[in-house]
């Protein structure tokens, strides 16, 4: 049926992005934008309800923001640990950083230990620009 053919068109299209973007965490706005831009047109309602079944078959990943900001998706890359470290995102260009070092295992204690409050890793991403992006903005800010 040529409906479903198309829907799995679709559906290979958004799959090859996501792995080609695996260092990113973006909106379903960001990622609809990107399968255009790639010349896969496809609707944002049917990247949403994609996202969620991925979500929930875990090969991506869901950050929720605050309240009235769109949440983040990033595909989840098979050999990650990511109970054990947070997450930085570049709000500039979307680059998704797992924050793999020991300051942040003492981190993790520290606040656990004096604020009693334990950290989710997989669902914690912190929100700020990237070595590339800041460079950019500096080098603008010089003009």
């Amino acid at each position: 049926m040529p409906g479903n053919e198309y829907k799995t068109k679709q559906k290979q299209s958004l799959l090859r992005v996501l792995r080609e973007n695996s260092e990113r965490a973006l909106t379903i706005e960001e990622w609809t934008a990107l399968l255009h831009k790639q010349g896969a047109p496809i609707g944002k309602t049917t990247v949403y309800r994609w996202m969620d079944k991925l979500v929930e078959s875990g090969l991506v990943r869901k950050f929720t923001a605050g309240r009235g900001q769109s949440a983040t998706f990033q595909p989840v890359e098979p050999h990650r640990d990511c109970d054990s470290h947070l997450h930085l995102k570049c709000v500039s260009c979307g680059k998704f950083i797992h924050l793999d070092c020991d300051v942040m295992a003492g981190v993790n204690e520290h606040v656990l230990e004096h604020h009693g409050f334990q950290i989710d890793n997989r669902r914690s991403l912190l929100y700020g620009l990237c070595e590339d992006c800041l460079k950019k903005e500096n080098r603008h800010g010089a003009d």
